[in-house]
């Protein structure tokens, strides 16, 4: 979910599906924590199988933030001054929040001894974000993985990518029983998959992606695969018993649909043209914020309790027929957004201030040093 520095010509296109899969994101997250998705044992209803056909076509989001990141990082190499952003950005969150909710009187989910507070001060260590600690190690072996995918053929990177892809997604997505070593594509090992697959692309393209009407063909087609998988599974688990597991495999990251749905989404944007000029302008600069939107809602002590926040503002989802829950849904997504995006935007102008302070610290002089080691 980092952000990368190109031109707003070139750039303008993904920055904006950036953006949109932050939207997809902000979107899993309420669908589930309103419980407007089928589960096993479950009510049905026609939210919920609507909430379930929202959720198939937005279960691409975090792969298409790792194939945009991967995309560019292979040829913008690795920089110690980005990595050391993103891990202090994802602190101030993880630090900041519960300062500012004490201060103002807002609870905190207290009875987890030092455990809770050492989430707060080592969030990458402790998973306080999952995607953030996944990334920020996936980054890391950027160096090795940019190295090694150069030196390789391209045959040795179709055999290397097929291989990691029969481990990690083709065997779990047709087993239906859990897995040891699956971790649903939460995890940096699907991560460095994701990687590869778009640094190939970058490289040597992908046939299928060149015409834009397949592409956005395949992604339509994915997520209409994945919601009759799921509800098909749904069906017959409420007639037999069956299939309780498998119910929420079409749902993983590393399930094939959800990333041969993601490759299909990069591409078909690939073929975007947006001209320069303000909505351009306006597209680079909210993109930036999008990380932002992710560590303000999913921080520990709000993921759980901002859709009450919002039901507050705007009343209960529960009840509401399918124009009310299609209105809750849309409003309660825009409202995260847009506070998210404000508070990144103030946490930006600090760290540019920080930045200009620093400039001359010689701490900041041997990182620039560093930097140019990787050039």
């Amino acid at each position: 979910m980092g952000k990368e520095r190109f031109p707003a010509r070139r750039q303008a296109n993904y920055e904006l599906l950036r953006i949109i899969a932050m939207l997809m994101v902000v979107t899993l997250h309420y669908l589930n924590h309103t419980g407007m998705l089928l589960t096993a044992g479950g009510e049905g209803g026609t939210n919920r199988f609507l909430g379930m056909l929202t959720e198939s076509f937005c279960i691409v989001a975090v792969n298409v933030y790792v194939l945009i990141s991967g995309y560019f990082l292979v040829e913008a190499g690795f920089k110690v001054k980005r990595i050391l952003v993103l891990i202090c950005q994802v602190f101030f969150y993880s630090a900041v929040i519960p300062l500012i909710m004490m201060g103002t009187g807002i609870f905190i989910k207290s009875g987890e001894g030092g455990y809770r507070a050492l989430q707060y001060l080592l969030p990458l260590q402790t998973e306080h974000y999952w995607f953030a600690s996944s990334y920020v190690f996936l980054y890391l072996f950027t160096p090795v993985l940019n190295t090694a995918v150069k030196a390789m053929s391209k045959r040795q990177m179709q055999i290397t990518i097929a291989g990691l892809l029969l481990l990690f997604c083709g065997e779990k997505s047709i087993v239906p029983a859990p897995l040891a070593m699956d971790r649903f594509g939460y995890d940096f090992g699907w991560f460095l998959c994701v990687y590869l697959v778009a640094a190939y692309i970058r490289l040597y393209g992908c046939r299928w992606m060149e015409d834009a009407r397949k592409a956005w063909g395949i992604y339509v087609g994915s997520a209409l695969a994945i919601f009759a998988i799921g509800t098909g599974s749904y069906v017959i688990h409420i007639r037999t018993g069956r299939l309780t597991y498998y119910m929420d495999v079409p749902y993983h990251y590393n399930f094939i649909l959800c990333l041969v749905g993601a490759v299909a989404l990069f591409g078909a944007f690939g073929h975007i043209k947006i001209p320069e000029g303000k909505i351009s302008e306006w597209i680079c600069k909210l993109s930036p914020l999008t990380f932002g939107v992710y560590l303000f809602h999913e921080h520990i002590d709000i993921r759980n309790v901002w859709t009450g926040w919002v039901e507050d503002f705007i009343g209960p989802v529960a009840g509401a027929g399918i124009v009310g829950f299609l209105f809750h849904l849309v409003a309660s997504v825009l409202i995260v957004y847009i506070a998210g995006s404000f508070i990144d935007a103030i946490r930006l102008n600090i760290f540019r201030f920080a930045g200009r302070y620093l400039a001359k610290w010689k701490g900041v002089v041997w990182i620039n040093k560093l930097d140019k080691e990787f050039r």
